[in-house]
């Protein structure tokens, strides 16, 4: 009989979703054989960095926490780079790579995901960059050499970072987005407010309400089209407009997929011997592409893998927007759980509540000085996964 427990681990993924649940296996288990394969050069950063590098003067290299080869050896696993899968051949428990075959007993997906790409019109809509990984960092830096004004599509989370990140190392940030302010989907209105305020008053051009319809060239620049008829110049146009699960592999494989991956509780697949955590998985339905959630997966999958079955948690997560500016944090509620913002302003900044039926607190924002108050709020927030 195989011993289930000297079966492989083979982890799809090198980001942050794959080496950290590598190293949370390592910690439990010196000895179990694992693979991580990936279609990059493997190396390890901090992909939360890459929206405020810029005016830190970090270059992508200074990014680079540690190469492949150096991650094999501290985590005594076989890395194969520049590897694409190709399939996953369920049967056998095998995957089919363009470096060959890999078998495995326990298979994890931390594939991450895509950016979401605009129906653009225009001569240059192909060289509108969106920034997902350090790959990605390296073409923005090298296209942003030299140049001073940017136009960012979208005003969430990811491209307000941006936007303060140009502004702190001298550029001219403008940000579109058809939402009436940034961070509309995280953040209630006063304090989204405070947030557009802030970053206007220290350069950032905002254009509101309306999307872009084309970005074409203009001389040696580019010209942003916009729905409401105004035109934009720029130098680079760079795209935050959301992420979207990779689920092209696992659905090939007739694994289960809505918006992510579909894993249960203990980061599960319909097929029992895969799982997927991070960007790619739709736990009970939530998809959260932040770092929190990804630590508590990996923490509770790598039990798991270890023989002690966890359910993964999810206990309240204040999310920190990378915009120093205008410092914010937002703890949004629960899915499902329906609440009312209540917002006070002072000279401090907003402190925002988001309060039940009950007039219980499961929610909150705060901004600038308010932010000091977030570790007490947060310990009355309830849990978005909790229990078995």
């Amino acid at each position: 009989m195989v011993d289930a427990a000297r079966e492989p681990v083979v982890i799809v993924g090198t980001g942050l979703a794959g080496y950290t649940l590598a190293r949370e296996l390592r910690r439990r288990d010196a000895e179990r054989p694992l693979y991580l394969v990936t279609a990059d050069d493997g190396a390890s950063y901090s992909k939360p960095m890459l929206s405020n590098a810029l005016a830190q003067g970090k270059g992508p290299g200074d990014l680079v926490m540690a190469t492949a080869g150096e991650m094999a050896e501290r985590l005594q696993a076989s890395i194969w780079t520049h590897t694409r899968v190709e399939a996953i051949d369920r049967g056998s428990r095998r995957l089919h790579t363009s470096r060959g075959e890999l078998a495995y007993g326990e298979l994890v997906l931390a594939l991450g995901a895509d950016p979401v790409r605009l129906d653009l019109e225009g001569d240059a809509a192909g060289e509108v960059l969106t920034v997902n990984d350090l790959e990605d960092y390296r073409r923005y830096r090298e296209r942003l050499d030299g140049h001073r004004r940017v136009v960012i599509l979208g005003a969430g989370l990811i491209g307000c970072e941006f936007a303060n990140d140009l502004l702190r190392d001298g550029r001219s940030p403008a940000v579109v987005d058809v939402a009436p302010r940034p961070l509309g989907r995280l953040l209630p209105p006063r304090a989204a407010d405070a947030l557009r305020r802030a970053l206007e008053g220290r350069g950032v051009e905002w254009h509101l309400g309306t999307g872009a319809g084309s970005v074409s060239r203009a001389g040696e620049g580019l010209e942003v089209r916009l729905a409401d008829g105004s035109v934009l110049e720029a130098d680079l146009v760079l795209s935050a407009v959301g992420l979207r699960p990779r689920t092209g592999l696992a659905e090939a494989a007739g694994l289960a997929v809505g918006r992510g991956i579909r894993v249960d509780r203990m980061l599960r697949s319909s097929d029992p011997r895969i799982h997927a955590l991070g960007d790619c998985a739709e736990v009970e339905g939530l998809v959260l592409p932040f770092v929190m959630p990804l630590m508590n997966a990996a923490r509770a999958l790598a039990a798991t893998l270890s023989g002690t079955e966890t359910p993964v948690r999810y206990p309240a997560m204040p999310v920190a927007v990378k915009t120093p500016d205008c410092p914010v944090v937002v703890c949004p509620p629960p899915p499902g759980r329906d609440c009312r913002w209540e917002e006070e302003e002072t000279q401090e900044g907003v402190r925002a509540l988001c309060l039940d039926a009950a007039g219980e607190p499961v929610g909150f924002a705060l901004t600038g000085g308010a932010v000091t108050g977030k570790q007490a709020l947060a310990a009355r927030m309830p849990p978005w996964l909790d229990g078995d």
